[in-house]
């Protein structure tokens, strides 16, 4: 009998596991608009903010310039965004959504309701996790 990792105990390895879980529950929701998981979330903050500085969304995201820059390009090529640098500052990089980019957020949809089916979950459930997981980053974001 092979010897137990343990690894059900750590709750690091459930926050890993449950984010892994999570972002394959929107791959086929988002794989026939030719969208990786990251890459939605650089579209939902410029739905929800509007133009944006790269800097502003890498921060927001919690992404590097090394990890933001190819997502990034990705969308641009694929048409969803277009970057432009700033006129008063070159150094200043702004994201702004297309037509098309806008557009996707009709096509895509609301996945949150999906998000619930398919986890199990009540929203009061979801809630009380988004509650728990917000104060375990913000405290962890101190040790880091």
């Amino acid at each position: 009998m092979r010897e137990s990792t343990a690894l059900d105990d750590m709750i690091c390895f459930q926050l890993y596991a449950a984010s892994r879980g999570m972002t394959a529950i929107y791959r086929p929701l988002l794989e026939p608009h030719h969208l990786t998981y990251p890459q939605y979330l650089v579209l939902r903050v410029l739905w929800h903010d509007g133009p944006t500085t790269v800097r502003d969304l890498g921060h927001t995201l919690r992404l590097d310039s090394g990890t933001l820059s190819p997502l990034l390009k990705r969308l641009e090529a694929q048409g969803y965004l277009r970057r432009e640098r700033d006129t008063h500052d070159e150094r200043v990089v702004w994201a702004h959504l297309t037509d098309t980019g806008t557009a996707l957020r009709e096509a895509i949809g609301d996945l949150t309701q999906r998000l619930v089916c398919a986890t199990g979950l009540t929203l009061d459930e979801l809630s009380q996790l988004h509650q728990l997981l917000t104060r375990a980053r913000q405290s962890a974001k101190g040790n880091t």
